[in-house]
């Protein structure tokens, strides 16, 4: 009952033999259980039966007392907490060759095994519990999670966020990892061209959005590499060479999951997008590197934004998202409304915190360390 039922699963593809058949009578844990006790109780009554016949021929009638102090004890120890805790710590090495003896005695006691368990059976039925339909142990998302989160002796801690960050694929949606609106870098083709060949040249970027006074009304995006090529190829490079070179807009709805948007773009050969509202209004900007990022993590020794100091504390810039920060550190900070630890404060506060000061967040201890007018730039969770 203490195997692993995964590494037998996995010894049973293997072509473990005993394995094999310590599945197969764990199949049905009723039948096992009525063999068991059948034979345990048999025993253990035989053993007081003969005990005692033992103790009042030696000692008479005191002799039933003492004769059932010593095989309490001899019981309890040999038979009980000595053979049971091995069971526990080295299951396999009593239950492999233990299968040998159940199976073929399970047949030789089935008729008996059937007759206690359609009794037991009946009773549990009364209690709306059906023996034939036992389920096999199965783990949900946050089970799972919870086993690779303690992978920590065998696995690298890149390669763990990254297990942590598929498991989490179809919960997560673009709003979860997109670039908020504030931070996107996109080109006015209202501003004088200087400003724009300047932006050009400078971008980090190699798609950018091109937008008419607010990035609400863009119009297209815009390839680096290709305006690049004719922007030192021509003498006389316009916004109409921009204009003529613009990829169509992609809007994504900010609820779309990760998986659905990462088959979207494939299906649409996209690999930037804008993140609308139920207004349409733009919230953000995602591209594929975003949704390869937000699935994987950052592979990489350290994260940029998340720094662990000595002491067990964390520095925290304000824009990483909480989902970030929980694959990071093992948290469980809550993901279902704000999407990033500067809103997740604010929410807490219902407003902006000045510099200093100190909260319990869902049970961690939080020290603002920074500010500007809006938002809350760097957080110290303590240890």
């Amino acid at each position: 009952m203490t195997l692993n039922r995964y590494r037998l699963q996995h010894l049973v593809k293997q072509g473990h033999k005993s394995a094999k058949k310590a599945q197969r009578l764990l199949k049905r844990p009723d039948r096992l259980l009525g063999l068991i006790l059948l034979g345990n109780n048999f025993v253990n009554i035989l053993a007081s039966s003969l005990a005692t016949i033992i103790g009042m021929r030696l000692m008479g009638d005191e002799g039933i007392a003492i004769a059932a102090g010593i095989l309490t004890l001899v019981v309890l120890i040999f038979s009980e907490v000595a053979p049971k805790t091995l069971a526990a710590l080295k299951p396999e090495i009593l239950a492999f060759p233990a299968s040998w003896i159940y199976t073929p005695l399970l047949k030789i006691f089935y008729p008996i095994v059937w007759f206690v368990n359609l009794i037991a059976n009946g009773l549990l039925r009364i209690f709306g519990i059906k023996a034939h339909e036992h389920n096999h142990a199965t783990l949900n998302k946050d089970e799972l999670k919870s086993i690779v989160a303690e992978t920590d002796s065998i696995m690298p801690e890149k390669y763990k966020n990254i297990l942590l960050g598929i498991i989490d694929l179809e919960s997560a949606t673009v709003e979860d990892i997109m670039t908020p609106r504030n931070e996107i870098m996109g080109i006015n083709i209202e501003d004088p061209l200087e400003d724009i060949i300047y932006q050009l040249k400078k971008s980090q970027y190699t798609r950018i959005p091109v937008y008419k006074e607010s990035i609400d009304r863009v119009i297209g995006f815009l390839h680096l590499r290709t305006i690049l090529t004719q922007l030192f190829d021509k003498d006389d490079f316009s916004k109409q060479d921009i204009s003529n070179n613009l990829i169509t807009p992609f809007f994504i709805p900010e609820t779309t999951p990760l998986h659905k948007q990462i088959q979207d773009f494939k299906f649409d050969q996209a690999r930037i997008g804008l993140v609308v509202d139920e207004y349409g209004d733009v919230q953000g900007l995602v591209s594929m590197d975003d949704l390869l990022q937000g699935i994987v993590g950052e592979i990489m020794i350290e994260e940029a934004d998340v720094k662990k100091r000595e002491d067990g504390s964390y520095i925290v810039d304000g824009s990483v998202t909480i989902r970030e920060l929980n694959r990071i550190t093992h948290w469980n900070l809550p993901t279902h409304g704000p999407k990033t630890i500067n809103g997740l404060i604010i929410e807490f506060l219902e407003t902006i915190p000045q510099t200093g000061t100190s909260l319990m967040l869902h049970d961690h201890p939080v020290e603002i360390i920074s500010r500007n007018k809006h938002t809350i730039t760097q957080i110290k969770f303590l240890p």
